[in-house]
């Protein structure tokens, strides 16, 4: 066979998985040592973040559409875009009566306050102070300075993604009773992942622990389940760039390249006794295959399939998280 119909030779991703089923694969309890996780969620959490949070899907936040109202760490947000797209933020009430800004609207790229009419063009007016903002074209990232309590960064830490021009992403948000911790907690277990959603993950093994600070990755084999026993086998590497912030990015096998972040955003304050935190995750996929190119084209019809995967892989990690929650919460959480 000549060279250029090697090249050319379409193989599949998909190979038969000759494992063991759920019962009769080994535990890995003995490995998911509590100190490890703790260690490495010590070290993710005294790393910087430069105050900087995320909020949201970049394309959430459109150009001529309605304002978008969130709270990060007990404050209120409002964002929207000016007439050239270029993305604003500010404290979410009226600098005249406190109303409501996210249910205001945006006209020729200001923001006009449905109770008065009062415009805000994005820049100080009235005591309203805008806040630094900053879109990476996946997520939107908002600085508080009061709610971080660090000192501040010009730029997030956003993760190294595929190029733009080869990729589909997507975000998925969900929202649980626990904090950030308990989110990146969850991400630094990939023990876990056969054994709590085995209708996605099987064959799972950690075949390299972090080091410590300057080599803090997980590597983890892994097949991801497509149908009865057929697999999609991959290597993964599991970091903590920032302290609310997990990445799974696949180094070896289809899809390599692509990465998986976890964004934990707090909705409530430091000393709220019930508090909630934002689950962001955005799914940034690429593949070398001839093929994908469809797939791009198609993405708008894919990214709610994505976000449905999404979604369902964190109706169970939830409850994880929120258990660890609730069992440090009232001093009953192990180590």
């Amino acid at each position: 066979m000549s060279d250029r119909a090697d090249r050319t030779r379409w193989t599949s991703p998909l190979r038969r998985r000759r494992g063991p089923e759920w019962a009769a694969q080994s535990p890995t309890w003995r490995e998911a040592r509590p100190a490890l996780i703790s260690d490495a969620l010590k070290r993710a959490c005294a790393r910087r973040s430069g105050n900087w949070f995320v909020v949201g899907a970049s394309r959430d936040v459109r150009a001529g559409g309605r304002p978008c109202g969130r709270t990060v760490g007990g404050v209120e947000v409002v964002l929207w875009r000016s007439d050239t797209g270029e993305l604003r933020a500010g404290p979410g009430a009226c600098p005249h009566l406190g109303a409501p800004l996210r249910d205001s609207r945006v006209v020729c790229g200001r923001l006009v306050c449905h109770w008065h009419g009062l415009a805000l063009d994005g820049s100080p007016f009235a005591g309203w102070t805008p806040y630094p903002v900053h879109d990476d074209g996946v997520l939107v990232w908002v600085r508080l300075d009061t709610v971080g309590g660090e000192e501040p960064s010009q730029r997030p830490v956003v993760p190294v993604r595929p190029t733009t021009g080869s990729r589909v992403d997507a975000v998925f948000t969900t929202v649980g009773r626990c904090e950030p911790q308990d989110v990146v907690a969850n991400r630094l277990d990939p023990w876990h992942g056969s054994w709590f959603h085995p209708q996605s993950f099987v064959d799972l093994t950690v075949v390299r622990e972090p080091q410590g600070d300057d080599d803090d990755a997980f590597v983890v084999d892994v097949s991801f389940l497509v149908a009865g026993r057929l697999v999609v086998p991959v290597r993964a590497e599991f970091t903590a760039p920032e302290p609310r912030t997990v990445v799974m990015r696949i180094t070896q096998g289809e899809g390599a390249t692509s990465v998986v972040e976890t964004h934990a955003t707090p909705l409530t304050g430091a000393a709220d006794e019930r508090p909630r935190t934002a689950v962001v995750e955005a799914v940034v996929a690429t593949s070398d295959r001839r093929g994908f190119a469809l797939a791009r084209a198609a993405a708008p019809a894919l990214r709610p399939l994505m976000r449905c995967t999404a979604g369902r892989l964190w109706r169970d990690d939830l409850a994880y998280a929120e258990r660890r929650w609730a069992l440090r919460s009232t001093g009953r959480f192990p180590g």
